[in-house]
């Protein structure tokens, strides 16, 4: 895991001795060199005599706190590099906000996950290791002469495709634990009200009927009961609520539908390839996506049309192919939502605003096709060749990174297929995704058409 960043040093800002060890003994044993310090002012004090290459900095100290200890490493030049990890039990946004706002690089949570701990120490050493690599190449751009630049750019070229290969695991390792947390905890309450449900069922039929067999052998109970009946509306309760049990249940067969989609969707983090059902991939997206698709203050509700054929299995990671939906999708939705407020949707198109997704499979290539189309804003012309380019975004500062169809062209890629786009302005966009039905992947994660 460590390949490339062995000799790293670790520094580990802790006040309780048990966290002390269990990190302490965690990062030596996969060779890193790890130094320790109690509290802020010892950290402080340390850093004037040796710069590590990773901070592990506890929020909750003696003295002065770790937010505090944060602002001062970042004030200071010698320091200010060195990438900071808060390790915290306060996990709500606003402390996580206010971290990052000093300048920390990620949260890791108490209790400590092992898994998680050697993960994001890795992810972020591997991080620092490339930017210094990445300043040295530039450094080196500036003195290259004029006839090195075909060499520079393949260079250049090879830098940015590692970047992007990181923040693509990082974005979909942390999307993945966040839904895969999510469902989780909805199957937890699902299966504890569908447990109680069938009891439920009995006992209020054993009520009702019990109920019902006074009024038999005592039709004229005592004027108390007469009235409590009456303003209970009895013979309403007895009939509806076995209705109400029975939507209560359909309720959770719903929510335990969202938590397998959601399940399916996160499936990004294996590392060996699957076979896959396309059409699986695809609802569990849409399902995500479910909220951004209703009406809103803006627009009506999009329509999303499936023209599914009847596709076979394929070979893939389909937590990847699930992230190249979601860019897609989410792409459409932002068309449609910008076309709005241009007022350029087609009114006149009895469709409204819509996202078409059509499957198809090509039995004489083993080739199968999907088509997913907007009739958004479309893309000008001038662009469109550039929209798969390493950080081009032509939406607002905050709104877009560059990265998400780079990152779904590089996945096309790498699963051995193509991404192409059609877009008219103003009249909408389509893409238009081809993939093998079976791919041989390499123990590295390369592939080759098999």
């Amino acid at each position: 895991m460590f390949e490339g960043v062995e000799s790293s040093t670790i520094l580990v800002v802790e006040d309780n001795p048990t966290n002390i060890k269990v990190v302490f003994n965690l990062l030596r044993d996969v060779g890193l060199r790890v130094l320790i310090a109690k509290d802020g002012e010892s950290a402080l004090k340390k850093l004037e005599d040796v710069l590590p290459d990773l901070i592990l900095l506890d929020v909750m100290m003696p003295g002065i706190s770790g937010f505090e200890t944060c602002h001062l490493i970042k004030e200071n030049p010698s320091t200010q590099a060195i990438p900071v990890i808060f390790m915290t039990a306060l996990a709500d946004t606003e402390n996580k906000i206010k971290g990052f706002e000093l300048g920390a690089v990620d949260y890791i949570t108490k209790p400590f996950q092992q898994n998680e701990v050697l993960a994001r120490v890795n992810l972020h050493l591997k991080l620092c290791k490339l930017t210094q690599e990445l300043a040295e190449k530039n450094r080196e751009l500036l003195n290259l002469n004029l006839c090195l630049e075909e060499k520079v750019e393949e260079k250049t070229s090879e830098i940015k495709s590692m970047q992007s290969q990181l923040v693509l695991q990082e974005k979909m390792s942390s999307l993945g634990q966040l839904i895969a947390g999510i469902a989780h905890e909805i199957k937890n309450p699902i299966g504890f009200i569908e447990s109680n449900l069938k009891p439920a069922y009995d006992y209020a039929e054993n009520l009702i009927d019990l109920v019902k067999l006074y009024q038999t052998y005592y039709p004229q109970p005592v004027s108390e009961i007469r009235e409590r009946l009456v303003n209970t509306e009895f013979d309403y309760v007895a009939e509806d609520f076995p209705q109400l049990l029975r939507s209560l249940e359909e309720g959770t067969k719903r929510l335990t539908y969202i938590s397998q989609a959601m399940r399916t969707f996160c499936r990004s983090d294996q590392s060996l390839p699957e076979v896959f059902d396309v059409h699986q991939g695809l609802d569990s997206t849409l399902l995500i996506l479910k909220h951004r698709l209703q009406r809103n203050e803006q627009r009506p509700a999009i329509q999303v049309i499936k023209d599914y054929d009847q596709l076979p299995l394929i070979t893939c990671f389909p937590g990847q192919l699930n992230q190249v939906f979601m860019n897609v999708l989410a792409n459409a939705i932002d068309a449609l939502d910008e076309a709005y407020q241009q007022g350029e949707i087609f009114q006149g198109d009895n469709q409204g605003n819509c996202i078409i997704i059509q499957t198809r499979y090509a039995e004489a290539d083993q080739q199968v096709w999907i088509t997913i189309q907007d009739n958004g804003v479309g893309i000008p012309l001038a662009i469109q060749k550039q929209i798969f380019d390493y950080l081009f975004t032509t939406k607002k500062v905050g709104k877009g990174t560059g990265l998400g169809l780079s990152i779904t062209r590089e996945v096309m890629e790498h699963h051995q297929g193509k991404i192409e786009v059609e877009s008219i302005p103003n009249q909408g966009t389509t893409f238009r995704l081809k993939l093998p039905v079976e791919v041989s992947f390499a123990p590295d994660n390369s592939i080759t058409a098999s």
